[in-house]
């Protein structure tokens, strides 16, 4: 379906029989509808300009704030920013059990390395603040591969830590005024092709095993793989996010939902030279013997642009099965497929149709 535009309006129900006739994407959307988000008015005490509030939409409201500037932070698009992101985290995660905190981060251009986030926490990025990821692998700690692959995706070892991470985490919002976060893969992706990498390049977020996740109102560019991947996670919003790669590099995905329960992806523009959104749950007998499908996931309001590839992929890492995917409202422009189920040899997974 190349040089497609069309509006596609499908709905893709993926049931189990054990549901007793119930569509669990149906549930999904009911579940998340009902902690959906709600504008908060926040006063910034911080920064150089005291006292402007700004409005955001977000499932939590903060008790606490600061500007990343406060850490030391110089936005130049030059000065390493890492020990200034990583401090203000660690400061703002006192306040996780007393109102939680939101972390600012001004108009500038700030470089970065990976660091990790919290609970009870919100990012928020101003419409002029770029988030520039570091190009250096020493910025990336190395760790272990995921339980449900076994191995990196790239090569046999570890993986490269995504820039911004998060594990075992309960209600965290990454938003902002459309602000930016630039992957600048370049780099990157010259060194995967020429088999110059030890270990599998970073994405940009990768959340996992979490709890009450929202990712909204961003714009992300040009990934190092994969932009954005909830894994072993439930109760997910992504809305109104831009994502932007070039259509001839392959593996920067837009949205990989991996072994998640109840998300929810909504009024999003993906330009990939990948797939737009792919559905996962690992590999092989890892994937297999982890056991953890992705189910009750609602695709909306979609445009989507994927010469080579699919707008909604099923797969092809998919061993530990996909349940209950509803998807409807998508446009689907200069796309190969509009839904690909993909399959490998010796690779399968249980995805029921009803």
């Amino acid at each position: 379906m190349r040089a497609l535009l069309s509006t596609v309006g499908f709905l893709l129900l993926l049931l189990l029989s054990h549901h007793g006739g119930k569509t669990g994407a149906a549930d999904a959307e009911h579940n998340l509808i009902a902690t959906d988000s709600h504008t908060h008015r926040h006063r910034r005490h911080h920064g150089h300009r005291r006292g402007e509030e700004f409005e955001y939409s977000a499932l939590s409201c903060r008790a606490y704030s600061a500007s990343l500037d406060e850490f030391g932070a110089v936005g130049d698009g030059v000065t390493s920013n890492t020990a200034a992101f990583r401090d203000a985290v660690s400061q703002l995660s006192r306040f996780a059990d007393h109102g939680g905190s939101l972390l600012f981060v001004p108009a500038g251009r700030w470089l970065t390395g990976s660091f990790n986030l919290t609970s009870h926490f919100t990012l928020f990025l101003h419409r002029d603040a770029v988030l520039l990821a570091s190009q250096e692998e020493s910025d990336y700690e190395v760790i272990e591969p995921l339980p449900s692959y076994g191995r990196g995706r790239d090569t046999d070892g570890g993986r490269f830590i995504s820039l911004l991470f998060g594990s075992n985490l309960t209600d965290l919002v990454i938003t902002g005024e459309n602000g930016t976060i630039d992957g600048q893969g370049e780099p990157w992706w010259g060194k995967f092709k020429r088999g110059e990498l030890k270990y599998t390049r970073p994405y940009l977020i990768e959340i996992m095993h979490s709890n009450g996740i929202q990712i909204s109102n961003l714009t992300f560019l040009n990934s190092p793989s994969w932009h954005i991947h909830p894994v072993y996670s439930s109760n997910i919003v992504i809305q109104g996010l831009t994502i932007l790669a070039p259509v001839t590099v392959p593996n920067t995905d837009g949205i990989n939902p991996d072994s998640c329960t109840n998300t929810r992806i909504e009024d999003c523009y993906i330009v990939s030279g990948d797939d737009c959104i792919a559905v996962k749950s690992g590999w092989d007998q890892y994937g297999i013997n982890y056991g953890m499908p992705t189910k009750q996931l609602l695709i909306r309001r979609l445009t989507c642009i994927s010469p080579d590839s699919a707008v909604i992929a099923l797969g092809s890492e998919m061993s530990g099965g996909i349940e209950d995917v509803r998807a409807e409202d998508i446009v689907a422009i200069n796309s190969e497929s509009g839904i690909r189920y993909v399959i490998k040899i010796n690779r399968f997974g249980l995805v029921p149709f009803d």
